[in-house]
């Protein structure tokens, strides 16, 4: 079945759904849900129209979801446009002053506003946010260690570090009944702008606003052994022997160790779930089967 089939189900199997997400309402009515938006689920029109319902249909029921989302296919596709191929030095991009212009644009001018009117079209109230908003995002200047040079730092420009999370606006959106959509560009002293992974903005957001969940949406199952096979669920010191054995590298360590930070201060769990199951959101947070591979600190 494809992701643009529709099924037909019995008046049986759903009220039996709808049954089996009763206790999951009950349990995280009033909860927030911090949600990391990216990959397929981001590019291919019928999973945008799923997780926009799907965001929607759990602010509906009582959970308070904030979304965080990247957009790295299209910062690729508006770089090629003006000439420039994108760079990356130990998973990440390398930044210039062009660069960072083409960043701000496409995260907190296109991207963010597609999220939005999609959102706002399934029914709900969104409202998108940068940094800059209410000093949502603070931050500095990344340095990353040389690999060839102990001891030496690479300086990969308009690339940030999180200093401080500052969740006021956040919140008196929440408390209005608006869904936050947030741009992953943090913001200096100085007022410069920096583009920070969008796996980390999401983990410290959960923390800073004591999240029930932080949903991380990936294009593979979730987290894979060596084999290919799913791990349904993970501890904090399975996860450090997996990165010592490799089985967890390249562009799934940010994401796990985003996770796995948040896990340990204070977000009560962390799914790394499939973006290209149609409706994985729901499937994950109101029903028992789950649908990725959930992490926690113990």
């Amino acid at each position: 079945m494809t992701s643009t089939d529709s099924p037909i189900y019995s008046s049986e199997i759903k009220a039996a759904v709808l049954s089996e997400a009763l206790p999951y309402i009950r349990r995280f009515h009033g909860k927030t849900v911090v949600v990391k938006y990216g990959g397929n689920a981001m590019t291919e029109e019928a999973l945008q129209r799923s997780f926009a319902h799907d965001v929607v249909l759990l602010k509906l029921v009582g959970l308070n979801p904030v979304v965080v989302h990247g957009g790295g296919p299209q910062i690729n596709e508006a770089l090629k446009r003006v000439g420039k191929e994108g760079e990356f030095i130990q998973g990440m991009r390398v930044t210039d002053a062009e660069t960072m212009e083409v960043v701000e644009w496409v995260l907190g001018g296109q991207v963010q506003q597609d999220i939005v009117m999609m959102i706002n079209e399934a029914g709900g109230k969104a409202v998108g946010l940068t940094g800059k908003d209410g000093c949502l995002i603070q931050a500095h200047k990344k340095l990353v260690p040389n690999k060839d040079k102990p001891g030496e730092m690479i300086d990969i420009g308009f690339v940030g570090d999180i200093t401080r999370i500052e969740p006021a606006v956040v919140k008196a959106l929440q408390d209005d009944q608006f869904i936050p959509v947030i741009s992953s560009i943090g913001y200096g002293e100085d007022g410069r702008a920096y583009n920070i992974n969008a796996d980390l903005v999401a983990g410290k957001m959960a923390e800073v606003l004591g999240a029930e969940k932080l949903v991380m949406l990936t294009n593979t199952p979730g987290v894979l052994d060596k084999q290919g096979q799913l791990l349904r669920h993970l501890s904090a010191r399975t996860i450090d022997e997996l990165f010592a054995d490799g089985t967890i590298s390249g562009g799934m360590l940010p994401k796990i160790s985003s996770a796995l930070d948040a896990a340990r201060n204070g977000v009560n769990s962390v799914h790394v779930v499939d973006g290209r199951v149609p409706h994985c959101l729901l499937l994950e947070i109101l029903t028992d089967r789950g649908v990725g591979t959930m992490i926690s600190a113990h």
